[in-house]
């Protein structure tokens, strides 16, 4: 009776595993982008401080990145 509820059920664990490596690779995703507006935000920081960007431009690179991270990391974020 085992062998033929493991067959019945196979399929949907089939699906439940691919949807399971769906969200994984979309988790992996989302902090790899985070890293990535982090480091720019680092060298935004530095571009600030060694002269090469006035307050204003300043102000408006960052504003992008910090929206792009809040996106992030918004509960209920739409992947896609």
């Amino acid at each position: 009776m085992f062998v033929v509820d493991d067959l019945l059920m196979a399929p949907a664990h089939g699906l439940l595993w691919i949807f399971q490596e769906i969200h994984r690779a979309a988790q992996e995703e989302m902090v790899s982008d985070a890293e990535s507006i982090t480091a720019e935000l680092s060298a935004l920081y530095m571009r600030l401080e060694t002269g090469k960007l006035t307050e204003e431009e300043f102000a408006a690179e960052e504003k992008v990145l910090l929206e792009r991270l809040d996106k992030i990391h918004r509960p209920g974020k739409q992947i896609g």
